[in-house]
């Protein structure tokens, strides 16, 4: 199937009369294969999964609206508070200051296997401020909030009498009625040339070629939409998700979508980072991808990809978006 065949049956042709907010479009639920077996070892097994029809955001939640929901409620973002030092035993006094997580492109090649060479810890960066003290949003209104921590998206959804997507729902979503599509676009990632999401081009993190225009995080509807009229499905920002991460799918257990409870017994293990025994943060699946996906490092700009990140951090490649579902999903 192409992307004009799964955009001529889109749900811009079914979409519901009522229970839909200005800015969301309808996804007819059915079955699909989730997951991938060709690429990194946390998407694997491909697995079937069946989710109910549901509304979706056309695009990540902007800083328009998200400043909107600050000015409405008075929300403070994680961002913007600083760290309890009861939640971080061990942590240096002088790093426990409000902050987030910024990219930083070194000016030389580094080893790809030190994150910490591109990403630091910005005291003082937010959602208002990405790039920390004397940047601002001013002229970003359309581009996606970034900066946002899990219990921030939660909040807006809340607000916006809306909730954040299943990784199942979000995955269903991305792919746009192509079925095992390597994109969600279809199997090239430029078809004849054209760049269908903003991603990283050169090699990452010191060379930024910007063939797609943008150094940085781009306008929402910059780039096409799939095949559900979605925008932003890949590359721009990470999207959080309701599910706590595990290393893998479950080969056959989940057979419909549901709501992910809070992890218990094996699952809780692996929902925590390895890399951090001593501060049990427990970890959510991101989806989709950003703008600092590269062919040369963290090739996540597909609709199977997942990522893990912890329910406390927030960075500057991280948003989100929300959904409407037509009825309550079961747990497990």
């Amino acid at each position: 199937m192409t992307l004009a065949d799964a955009t001529s049956s889109s749900s811009r042709e079914q979409l519901p009369e009522h229970g839909a907010d200005a800015g969301m479009l309808y996804v007819p639920g059915g079955t699909f294969r989730m997951g991938s077996d060709r690429h990194y070892p946390e998407e694997a097994p491909v697995h079937r999964v069946t989710v109910n029809g549901f509304w979706m955001d056309r695009t990540p939640v902007t800083n328009r609206q998200f400043r909107q929901f600050v000015e409405a409620t008075g929300h403070v973002t994680f961002a913007e508070t600083a760290p309890d030092p009861k939640d971080y035993p061990g942590a240096l006094p002088h790093m426990l200051k409000a902050g987030s997580l910024a990219f930083a492109p070194p000016k030389r090649r580094v080893d790809l296997s030190h994150w910490g060479e591109w990403w630091t810890f910005k005291f003082g960066a937010n959602w208002r401020r990405p790039y920390g003290p004397g940047s601002s949003i001013r002229g970003l209104d359309e581009h996606p909030v970034v900066h946002v921590a899990f219990r921030d998206a939660e909040a807006f959804a809340k607000w916006a009498g809306k909730d954040l997507p299943t990784e199942a729902e979000w995955e269903f979503a991305a792919r746009g009625g192509l079925e095992d599509a390597e994109y969600a676009w279809g199997d090239e990632l430029t078809p004849s040339g054209r760049q269908m999401s903003n991603t990283w081009q050169g090699e990452f993190p010191n060379e930024n070629l910007a063939t797609d225009g943008y150094e940085r995080t781009s306008p929402v509807t910059a780039f096409p939409p799939n095949g559900h009229g979605l925008y932003d499905k890949i590359g721009n920002v990470w999207e959080w998700t309701l599910d706590w991460y595990a290393a893998k799918h479950e080969a056959d257990a989940p057979k419909a979508c549901c709501i992910p409870e809070n992890p218990r017994g094996g699952r809780e293990d692996q929902s925590y980072d390895p890399c951090a025994p001593n501060i049990k943060i427990p970890r959510k699946v991101l989806k989709g991808g950003s703008d600092l996906c590269a062919p040369n490092y963290c090739r996540r700009y597909r609709p199977a990809a997942r990522h893990p990140e912890p329910v406390d951090t927030s960075a500057s490649h991280v948003g989100f978006r929300c959904i409407k579902r037509e009825e309550k999903s079961h747990d497990r």
